[in-house]
Order: structure tokens, then sequence, then C-alpha cells
């Protein structure tokens, strides 16, 4: 599928008119930022969870820094206003400075402080990896979305699997993933631990927002489909009058006197 990279954007694609090495760098960094984003979901957690080493997440708090200021750098210097780059990628500087607070604060579990900064890079993270797969978020993308759609609620019922004692195994995972995803809510398994809680708010907001777009994108499919009948039967009618039109002049043709 072709990227068309949008006139004004916070990520790492150019708004057009930008030379095409600053658009070649922006392409090549697209996955590595998606992964180091990724990467900091379980540095997450690994400041809630006690029986876990906080070095790790330092560790990756501050590799997602260094990748998406690696990113910018390297977008900015095939600019002739590096300046105005960097301004417009203002919700990756943010991240950036974001990370490094992260890792440079103390553990979440004895300081709210740290919880709510770490909390608001996380949903900031969340905005940027969907602006990072938007490419692929189109109106004709229902198998990209259904594939989306797969991967998040794997991915939510192994991490509710990992934070949830009542979840025993990873089929109780995907079930409490998607009653939550889905704001079903059978009480049958509850989250119960501060992480598991929190979790729960990402899943509901990343879970929501994909099954959204599942049913818009299937609700597309059936109105293109009625456009395209309608689209048919208008240009079936023009035809009919097109034609009818045209046996009328040729009857006026051959009724007019010779001569004239």
């Amino acid at each position: 599928m072709p990227f068309h990279p949008p006139s004004r954007t916070w990520g790492l694609a150019q708004p057009p008119g930008s030379n095409v090495a600053a658009a070649r760098a922006a392409l090549r960094w697209r996955w590595p930022v998606f992964t180091a984003l990724l990467a900091t979901i379980p540095a997450f957690y690994i400041e809630l969870l006690e029986q876990l080493p906080t070095p790790l997440a330092t560790a990756l708090y501050l590799a997602a820094a260094g990748v998406i200021g690696l990113a910018l750098l390297d977008a900015a210097r095939h600019l002739d206003h590096p300046r105005q780059h960097l301004r417009r990628n203002g919700l990756d500087l943010a991240l950036v400075a974001g990370f490094v607070l992260a890792a440079a604060l103390p553990a979440s579990l004895g300081s709210p402080a740290s919880l709510a900064l770490r909390l608001a890079v996380a949903l900031l993270s969340l905005v940027r990896m969907v602006w990072t797969l938007r490419p692929w978020i189109t109106r004709g993308g229902l198998g990209y979305l259904m594939l989306l759609a797969f991967a998040v609620l794997c991915v939510c019922g192994a991490g509710f699997w990992a934070l949830e004692p009542r979840v025993q195994t990873l089929g109780d995972g995907l079930w409490l993933a998607f009653t939550t995803a889905a704001t079903v809510g059978y009480g049958d398994i509850v989250p119960s631990t501060p992480a598991s809680k929190i979790f729960s708010v990402f899943v509901v907001l990343l879970g929501y927002t994909v099954l959204s777009l599942v049913t818009a994108a299937i609700a597309a499919m059936w109105v293109e489909s009625a456009e395209r009948r309608i689209e048919r039967e208008i240009l079936h009618d023009l035809h009919r009058q097109v034609r009818a039109l045209r046996e009328e002049i040729a009857a006026l043709r051959a009724d007019r006197p010779a001569g004239r």
C-alpha cells in the first residue's frame, strides 16, 4: 500500500515539499521508532511490579529516547530549516523529554508524581504508535484492521496473563482483554492489582479504538456497495436517455425534406 505523507504531522513523516533524503530518513526510522515505543510498555509495568528490576525499565526508557532523538536529527540534517522540522515534531520532542524523566524519577509505587508522569508519557506513546500505523488504517484496509485487532487482543491477553493473579491461563487473559476492550464487563474475571487496573485503562482506550475502526470499515464497505449500485443505476438511466435522444435526432433527420 503506498504511503502518502500528511501535510502536517507530529511524527517523523515529512510534509510536502521536503527533500527526498529527509523523507527517506523518516521512513527508514519509522519501524525502529515504533519498536522503541512498544518496548516502553513493559518498562512502565516493570516500575509497578516490585519483583522486577528497575534498571531494565530505565534502560528501555533511555533507549526509546535515544532512538527517537536520532530519528529526529537524521531527518533534520537533510533539511534547510532543521529547527522548523523539530517544531513540527513537537510530540516526538515531548516523548524524548518524557522518557528521560521517566528513567530518572523514582519508582512509581513510592511516588504518585512519578506514576502520573509515566502515565502521561505512556498515553503520548500510544498516540504516537497509532500515528505511525495511520497509513495502514485506511478506508479500504479492512484486512489490516482485522490483523491489527487480532494482534491487539493477543498482546492485551498476554498482558493480563502476566499482570493479573486471577488470570490462570492465556485463554482467561484473552477473554478478559476482549470483555475489557469491548466494555462488556461480565464480572467473572476482574483486575485486582494496581498494575492490571492501570493496564485495563490502556486496553479500553486501544481496544475500543481498534474495534470502532473495524466496525467503521465494515460499515464503509456496505455504504460503498450501495453507492456503486446507485451509480450503476444512474449511468444505466443516463445511457438509456442518451440512446433515446440519438434515436429521436436520427428520426428528425430522416423526416427532414431533401435539400433543406
